[in-house]
């Protein structure tokens, strides 16, 4: 055995460790591989079109903001239609294509999930 002297935070503390033979030293086995990662979800399919019309559907779930779109109205492509709140930040909703805005689905306040249809552009 040999002794040793070690200073930890201010205080000496005397050490003993013991000499192995290599005979003596066991090596772990080697851990098992791990599993393989499941396979990333498919992106999100781009907004279809429906009855004659593009949707535009929630990116994510929260809560809407506000209404900046009426039936109606007259977009154009990048037109802030809608703010949708998820994890307290506030997201701009932007129009896909030009058009007409044939339905607004949702209302001020309403919870939406992941792929709900916002409002339809014809």
């Amino acid at each position: 055995m040999k002794k040793y002297n070690v200073i930890v935070n201010g205080t000496a503390y005397q050490v003993e460790i013991e000499e192995a033979a290599a005979s003596d030293i066991k090596v772990p086995a080697a851990p098992a591989a791990a599993p393989a990662p499941a396979p990333a979800p498919a992106a999100a399919p781009a907004p279809a079109a429906v009855s004659g019309g593009q949707t535009v559907n929630s990116p994510m779930p929260g809560t809407i903001l506000s209404i900046n779109v009426q039936n109606g109205a007259t977009v154009k492509k990048g037109d802030v239609l809608l703010v949708l709140e998820a994890m307290k930040m506030e997201n701009e909703i932007m129009a896909p294509c030009d058009g007409t805005i044939a339905s607004v689905n949702v209302n001020v306040g309403a919870s939406v999930e992941t792929g709900a249809v916002l409002c339809v552009i014809a």
